[in-house]
C-alpha cells in the first residue's frame, strides 16, 4: 500500500479523566460495542486492523467487499466493526468471528454481517493524511466521505456540546 498511513497504525483512544470535558471544541459520540478498526484501502487492496495491530481482515470479508465498493479508490478510516442482532448490538456474536476456519467465518459473515460505523477520517480519497488536521475539518471530511458509504458503512452519531450536561440536570 502507497498510503501516508501504513499499517500497523494505532488509533487515538479515549482516556480515563475525572470530568467529563465540556466547551464548544468537544463532541460527543455514543459508546459502541464492538471492535475499534483502523481500514485502509490502496486501490483493490484492504486491509482492516485492530486497535492493537492486529490484522483483522480475513474475519469480516463482507466489509472489505463492501470498502472495495466505495468510489473512494484509496482512504484510511477509523470506526468500530459492530454487529446487530435482532436490533440489537451483540458483542458476543462479533466475537465468535475470530475463528481459525475460513469456512465458518464466511458462514457467519452471511447469517449476521458485521457493519462498520466510522468516527475519522485519517487519509482522504485523493491519499492525503489528515491526521495533523483539526478534528472539524476531518469531520466535514468524513461526512461528506460517508455520503456515499453502503448499509454496511455508516457514520456514527455525534453530539454537540451540550449546555447542560446530563449529569448536572435537574428532574
Amino acid at each position: 500500500m502507497k498510503l501516508p498511513i501504513q499499517p500497523p497504525f494505532l488509533p487515538m483512544e479515549a482516556k480515563s479523566v475525572g470530568a467529563i470535558p465540556t466547551g464548544p471544541e468537544w463532541q460527543y459520540e455514543p459508546k459502541w460495542d464492538g471492535f475499534r478498526c483502523v481500514a485502509f484501502r490502496d486501490g483493490s487492496a484492504v486491509e482492516l486492523q485492530s486497535k492493537a495491530g492486529q490484522t483483522l481482515t480475513r474475519y469480516f470479508p463482507e466489509l472489505v467487499a463492501a470498502l472495495l465498493k466505495l468510489k473512494a479508490p484509496k482512504f484510511v478510516l477509523d470506526g468500530e466493526i459492530i454487529m446487530l442482532i435482532d436490533g440489537k448490538l451483540s458483542f458476543d456474536d462479533l466475537l465468535q468471528r475470530i475463528h481459525p476456519a475460513a469456512s465458518r467465518v464466511a458462514k457467519l459473515s452471511q447469517q449476521h454481517p458485521a457493519q462498520f460505523v466510522l468516527f475519522d477520517l485519517l487519509v482522504n480519497d485523493r491519499g492525503r493524511s489528515l491526521v495533523d488536521e483539526p478534528f472539524v475539518k476531518r469531520r466535514a471530511a468524513l461526512e461528506f466521505f460517508a455520503s456515499s458509504t453502503s448499509r454496511a458503512i455508516g457514520l456514527s452519531s455525534s453530539l454537540p456540546p451540550l449546555k447542560t450536561p446530563p449529569w448536572h440536570a435537574v428532574g
